[in-house]
């Protein structure tokens, strides 16, 4: 497997095994310790513990405190004595709480256990079933599991014990709904991102203005039936009270992102960079509206349909308001398509390979970003997009998949 000249693919499986055995070791050094502090200090787990609190107020139906958050940190202190002090800002829909209530019946060390089991899992999955359909990488089986392992945004969803491999999991089937021509179904799975509505934004607006509206009406469809399931446990009081939190988080935003070097979008990239905020919020729309463009595009193209996916997964990425470095687990299905692409064309024009090496590992760098001002990461993923845009459509594959022309039917 080769990409540029100078990513051979004994380089990538040498760097992907170097990185894995660094982050990993560190972490596991970190986190082997008694009790459940690990040796910063931090609980186990982190944002895990917000999850717990949620699905344990499920178990005892006490849907009016899913939003109040001194309630939740003295249940959190009562359930965990080592959470003690420990507050989060609540900004999941209620049913969100629901899926956690199966694991609160079980001590925090065991839920923990399970949860990180079940990311790995899901993560390993969506993995697989993306590496199984690229034939151009079943040669290189060893360095593409070495990669995923070391993949810096997966590292990071266990550690922070993150909800985002329900995320990965969800554009994963959507692809190969989508790939299948079943835009319906394709919507209603999409329409479980709901849960971190942010991540919907970029899909949202780029199937409207489409116009493919059986996929639309899925996912509309789907958000609705979730958001019906949490007022049917609760009540209508505490999905009031979630519409009011949301209404208020631009003015919130600093609270819960009180580093932003660890988010990975334009947004921050521009609040980073610019320091008055009403020029900051302004270059974020305007470039959003690039990248939106871009992808519209393409999707209007004749491009691959891995193309025109993977452009919709980086561009997710870029337009939401607010993104973690979890998040960016999303672009797992991305990176190998686009890899599979650039091989099976035999291609090294514009250094593809190159650009994908830096998404997945600029992210690394994010706490440089704390003295240069500049979040690499951002920039790397929207040069990918402005490169498929005016490169890659100059030269299709022989072969197009199933469904390469989603993007203008359904209209």
């Amino acid at each position: 497997m080769n990409l540029d000249r100078w990513l051979t693919s004994k380089r990538l499986r040498a760097h992907a095994l170097l990185l894995a055995i660094a982050v990993w070791g560190i972490y596991i050094w970190t986190i082997a310790t008694p009790g459940l502090r690990d040796r910063n200090g931090n609980l186990k787990g982190t944002d895990f513990l917000h999850f717990y609190t949620l699905g344990s107020l499920a178990l005892a139906h006490s849907g009016n405190e899913l939003y109040d958050m001194r309630s939740q940190a003295l249940l959190a202190e009562r359930r965990v004595p080592d959470a003690r002090g420990i507050r989060y800002l609540p900004l999941y829909p209620p049913q969100v709480s629901l899926l956690f209530a199966p694991l609160a019946v079980f001590s925090y060390e065991r839920a923990l256990t399970l949860w990180w089991l079940f990311t790995a899992v899901i993560y390993a999955a969506c993995c697989y079933w993306t590496w199984q359909s690229c034939p151009a990488l079943h040669r290189c089986g060893a360095t593409t599991a070495l990669a995923a392992l070391a993949f810096p945004a997966f590292f990071h969803l266990i550690a922070w014990g993150q909800t985002s491999a329900i995320a990965l999991a969800c554009f994963t089937v959507t692809f190969f709904l989508l790939r299948d021509q079943r835009e319906f179904a394709a919507g209603l799975v999409l329409g479980c991102v709901t849960f971190k509505p942010q991540l919907g934004l970029a899909a949202a607006i780029l199937f409207i203005f489409l116009g493919n509206w059986r996929l639309v009406a899925g996912a509309a469809l789907s958000g609705a039936v979730q958001s019906a399931v949490g007022v049917l446990y609760y009540g209508t009081g505490p999905f009031r009270s979630w519409m009011d939190t949301m209404r208020h988080v631009p003015a919130r935003l600093a609270s819960f992102e009180p580093k932003p070097y660890e988010t990975h979008c334009l947004r921050t990239f521009w609040s980073i960079l610019v320091p008055r905020s009403e020029l900051s919020f302004g270059l974020y729309l305007v470039s959003s509206a690039v990248v939106l463009g871009w992808t519209i595009a393409i999707w209007k193209s004749q491009k691959p349909f891995s193309l025109k996916f993977s452009v919709l997964l980086l561009a997710t990425v870029l337009v939401s308001p607010h993104l973690t470095i979890y998040d960016l687990v999303i672009l797992a299905p991305a990176i190998l398509l686009l890899t599979e692409w650039a091989i099976s064309q035999g291609s090294t024009q514009g250094g593809i390979g190159s650009l994908l090496y830096a998404v997945y590992i600029l992210p690394l760098l994010g706490p440089c970003t704390h003295w240069t001002h500049v979040q690499l990461s951002v920039i790397a993923m929207a040069i990918l997009v402005y490169w498929i845009w005016r490169i890659a459509g100059k030269k299709h594959a022989a072969t197009v998949p199933s469904g390469a022309h989603l993007g203008t039917v359904s209209q």
